[in-house]
């Protein structure tokens, strides 16, 4: 490993939503400093500043960009603006940290890991459900071939109702590019990805639903364009399957329910969380010896934020998770469940 930088990299954060997370996690590294942060809202920016002790505050990001003299670029923000911003911080010399989805689309996805190599800058894709410690060690035991051949796996997120800020932008397709499927599903279908080793997927067939969404748009007057509810059958090269599941309002038991499984040849497990709320659990399922056995993850302290993560694999010069390659992938598949669903018909990838 090689040793700190003798100056902590610069990092601005953009988008004081997600963004104070970002700030958090940064923080936990001592080789970077957040000295900069940017939000439109000038009541919420100067809130953070004062709890976070920041003291450079923008309303414009390109004058953070051409004032602050920033390493590292977090990218916070609704949908529609991680192209347009993620561009903006390569012309100024910076690496990329964005938030999920990569962006609108993956034409929008590819212009950006296109400008990534051409400034020679980091961009990662924050998929953050990958940096837990249930996901962490799940990986480990799948890196050591746990699993054997993986031939099928499921990834799910629903919520009972959890339509985020009903009537702002993650309702609009203009801003968001779609509904719960580009909101949560991006995550439990990349964690899937991953555990699965990224075979390359080959078709999808899709479907998406706004009963209960749609009907409460118009009883409130609120503006809503999105689904409330996708699913979909992704298949691979290597003949595996992913059935993926993601809602922002079901009639279901639980408030939140997120599980992705994962089945192979030789064991199978499951990450998922647990009394409907954000803690999470690891199982391993394996036969040995003609005998069945769970394992139940106890405790994994291995696991970095995704903003730590990033920080470490810059300074040492390594590769990091959430490649541009692996942003658009996701992507595709997210662009290809959407026109599935519009079409009525399975649509083929790459």
């Amino acid at each position: 490993m090689t040793s700190a930088p003798s100056a902590p990299l610069r990092v601005g954060v953009i988008g004081l939503g997600m963004g104070r997370g970002h700030i958090r996690n940064f923080r936990k590294h001592s080789a970077c400093e957040v000295v900069a942060i940017c939000d439109l809202d000038e009541v919420r920016l100067s809130k953070v500043a004062s709890d976070e002790g920041v003291e450079l505050t923008y309303t414009d990001p390109a004058a953070m960009l051409a004032e602050a003299r920033l390493d590292v670029v977090a990218v916070a923000t609704p949908n529609a603006f991680h192209k347009p911003l993620t561009l903006q911080a390569f012309a100024a010399g910076c690496h990329v940290l964005c938030e999920k989805p990569m962006a609108l689309n993956a034409a929008e996805g590819e212009e950006m890991a296109a400008a990534a190599r051409a400034a020679g800058k980091r961009l990662m894709i924050n998929f953050s459900y990958r940096f837990t410690e249930q996901s962490w060690a799940l990986k480990q035991q799948v890196a050591r071939g746990f699993l054997g051949d993986v031939y099928f796996a499921r990834t799910s997120w629903h919520r009972r109702r959890g339509m985020p800020g009903f009537g702002g932008w993650f309702g609009q397709k203009k801003l968001a590019g779609g509904g719960p499927l580009i909101d949560l599903g991006v995550h439990r279908i990349d964690l899937a990805l991953w555990l699965m080793g990224h075979p390359q997927p080959t078709w999808v067939l899709g479907a998406t639903y706004d009963p209960i969404a749609r009907r409460l748009a118009e009883e409130s007057g609120k503006a809503f364009d999105v689904e409330d509810l996708a699913c979909a059958l992704i298949r691979f090269d290597n003949g595996a399957s992913l059935q993926v599941e993601a809602s922002w309002a079901a009639n279901i038991g639980e408030s939140e329910l997120m599980e992705t499984r994962v089945l192979g040849s030789k064991g199978g497990l499951v990450q998922r969380n647990t009394d409907g709320g954000y803690k999470f659990e690891a199982l391993l399922f394996h036969e040995q010896d003609g005998a069945q056995y769970d394992t139940c993850l106890a405790k994994q302290p291995q696991a970095v934020t995704s903003m730590e993560h990033f920080i470490q694999s810059i300074i040492d010069d390594t590769p990091h998770l959430g490649s541009p390659e692996e942003g658009l992938m996701v992507q595709r598949i997210l662009d290809a469940i959407y026109l599935s669903a519009q079409t009525g018909e399975p649509v083929r990838i790459g």
